[in-house]
């Protein structure tokens, strides 16, 4: 008797969770998983499974993608802050009938002697920088620079895994890193540095929270920048456990 054709799940991904989640379905021979990474790491961690890098043209050609290809399920295990891929992947589901679940992972809390500035856009905590500090951590990634380019106060100290092109600020120096990251490393970064405000992303990483822990304990303020939400309509997981648990339902009309 033939078997049941496995069911073809894509992962867009090039995060932890997407790793791990990759790594798990891929383990079930049920599943035939693809993970779609954006190629914008020169040096990416690959995970489990088949794997595409490159855009899709936008969410018309991430729909044909998803018919010529058969997908049966789509996860959206992109960064917090992966906005227009999230809408894309929206819209491309909706229009090929395409189970969609966004992987979003819980966001940072404030917790007691924190002091943290929320900020709706990188462009807010540009404007709120001036009032808090002269010596800047900057860790909201090399794509959103632009936004800090006008400065020309401030010091920057900026951290990405990947080394920025312009438009920079003019003042700013560049260590290229990739997490984890610890509480020791954070702290002597911020001592010898002499960093006196940090800005960064709700991206929600256990990875790179020490850096929030190195700074309370510095009484080191800190301009948080908001996490856009998920598309309208679309359901949510925390974690890969319940992305596993939620494809075992989901199933292609």
């Amino acid at each position: 008797m033939n078997s049941a054709p496995a069911r073809h799940v894509l992962i867009l991904g090039g995060t932890t969770e997407a790793r791990r989640l990759a790594a798990e379905l891929d383990a079930d021979p049920a599943l035939r998983v693809t993970s779609s990474l954006a190629g914008r790491v020169a040096e990416p961690r690959l995970p489990a499974g088949q794997v595409r890098i490159g855009g899709f043209g936008g969410p018309e050609g991430m729909a044909r993608w998803l018919r010529e290809h058969q997908v049966d399920a789509l996860i959206d295990a992109t960064h917090p802050f992966a906005d227009t891929i999230s809408h894309n992947a929206a819209r491309a589901a909706a229009a090929v009938h395409v189970p969609l679940l966004a992987l979003r992972r819980p966001g940072w809390v404030a917790g007691p002697g924190d002091r943290w500035h929320p900020a709706a856009s990188l462009e807010e905590a540009a404007r709120l920088l001036p009032e808090l500090g002269e010596r800047v951590f900057l860790t909201t990634g090399r794509m959103g620079l632009a936004a800090f380019a006008h400065l020309t106060a401030p010091w920057f100290l900026m951290r990405s895994v990947d080394a920025p092109q312009p438009p920079v600020p003019p003042r700013m120096e560049v260590i290229l890193d990739r997490g984890p990251f610890t509480l020791e490393g954070e702290t002597a970064l911020l001592r010898d540095h002499r960093i006196d405000v940090l800005v960064t992303k709700d991206s929600g990483a256990g990875a790179t929270a020490p850096k929030l822990a190195a700074a309370r304990d510095a009484g080191i303020p800190v301009i948080v920048v908001r996490r856009p939400p998920a598309p309208e309509g679309v359901p949510v997981a925390r974690t890969p456990a319940e992305a596993v648990a939620w494809l075992r339902t989901a199933a292609r009309p």
